[in-house]
């Protein structure tokens, strides 16, 4: 392959599924992107729906690594590409966050999604995917522990635990305030588990979920509600 896979929304679910397990072999679970604590910047990006009127808002939100200030943002509004499956829920929102990430007027560092990376079925969730078409270095920290299993991590910030597919570690159970439920991270593209989970404690200094998120999810909700 001479250049980044490019997106294309499939016909179908088996379609789809061929298409994840044909790119997954270009993730690269390495630390050639920015290391936790680096100056530069790092982008959440997340979705919003209308599915009465199938419709998706997407936005980019970009943030300094160090201080977390709102460098840029953009967002995207457009139909919704492909239905609702578990697990393939990246082909509904691919097309609207590539378009986001498109508008800005800077690339990013980094990329957080809302959702995971290797922690999926096929080893090829949201953070993946986009990481692999646009080359950027992304992890994803997703809310809920999907279908993999874990031990409660320790109450206090920054303890966790294996988030397992079988004996396989393929993200963490990570506790990002004391007391309050963890967040589950697992690595995109380009980044580690390690350095996934460093820089998820950085986005996180007084909330549950990365400052990354939280902004995007707002910016998005917004955007869905202008296009009413």
């Amino acid at each position: 392959m001479t250049g980044p896979p490019t997106h294309a929304t499939p016909a179908d679910a088996a379609q789809a599924e061929a298409v994840q397990l044909r790119l997954r072999r270009h993730v690269r679970l390495d630390d050639s992107g920015p290391a936790p604590g680096a100056p530069g910047t790092v982008a959440g990006v997340d979705v919003a729906y209308d599915d009465g009127r199938g419709v998706v808002a997407a936005a980019a939100v970009v943030l300094d690594a160090v201080t977390l200030d709102v460098v840029e943002e953009a967002t995207a509004v457009g139909p919704v590409a492909f239905p609702y499956v578990p697990g393939l829920l990246a082909f509904r929102e691919l097309p609207a966050v590539l378009d986001a990430l498109g508008a800005l007027h800077r690339t990013p560092d980094l990329v957080v999604c809302d959702g995971y990376g290797i922690a999926h079925p096929r080893g090829f969730g949201l953070a993946s995917h986009l990481g692999v078409l646009t080359g950027l270095p992304a992890f994803g920290v997703a809310k809920n522990p999907f279908t993999f299993r874990h031990a409660p991590p320790a109450a206090r910030r920054g303890a966790h635990t294996p988030l397992l597919d079988g004996d396989t570690e393929v993200g963490r159970a990570l506790r990002t305030r004391e007391g309050v439920k963890p967040v589950f991270v697992s690595p995109g593209h380009r980044t580690t588990l390690d350095s996934a989970c460093a820089h998820t404690l950085a986005l996180t200094p007084a909330h549950r979920l990365p400052e990354t998120t939280r902004r995007a999810d707002r910016l998005c909700r917004a955007a869905l509600r202008a296009a009413a």
